[in-house]
């Protein structure tokens, strides 16, 4: 079954999706509440593990808040081609950048400057904390994609 009616069009999985790419939005906001967390959590790692820990935690949040800008760009570049290549460039694009996060911690796990504990608690803990705040702020209807309207412009 390769076309299906959707809502009165045709609906094909070679074809390109359409309009506002609501990842961005969202991984662009995820990014920037990373930034602002970012200072408060370097701080608590470098009271918990010292020098060290405050180092490798920012290392962690560098590599958590380029994975989720490089898992949105995936979808942004391969949604603009076809929902095919974007499920496939989906699951790929997870591996590769569970490789990518594995080589960046295993590039640096005998440097001295490292706290491995740190490292690791930050990268899981920032992950999760960012997808959970986030779920607050995202739209979970087809009307608003991405981000909720901000109740300032829905008022008007």
């Amino acid at each position: 079954m390769n076309d299906a009616s959707l809502n009165g069009t045709a609906f094909s999985m070679s074809a390109p999706l359409a309009g506002p790419a609501p990842e961005v939005a969202v991984s662009n906001d995820m990014v920037k509440r990373g930034l602002v967390v970012a200072p408060l959590l370097i701080a608590v790692c470098g009271f918990i593990w010292g020098l060290d820990g405050a180092w490798s935690c920012a290392y962690a949040i560098a590599i958590v808040l380029i994975n989720f800008a490089l898992a949105s760009g995936i979808v942004a570049v391969t949604a603009r081609i076809s929902l095919t290549l974007m499920m496939a460039s989906i699951l790929i694009g997870y591996i590769l950048r569970l490789g990518l996060i594995f080589l960046a911690v295993y590039l640096v796990k005998d440097a001295s400057w490292i706290s491995l504990p740190a490292l690791g608690a930050t990268i899981i803990f920032t992950h999760l904390g960012l997808l959970v705040w986030e779920m607050k702020y995202v739209a979970m209807s087809l009307a608003y994609p991405g981000l909720k309207p901000s109740t300032q412009a829905s008022k008007k």
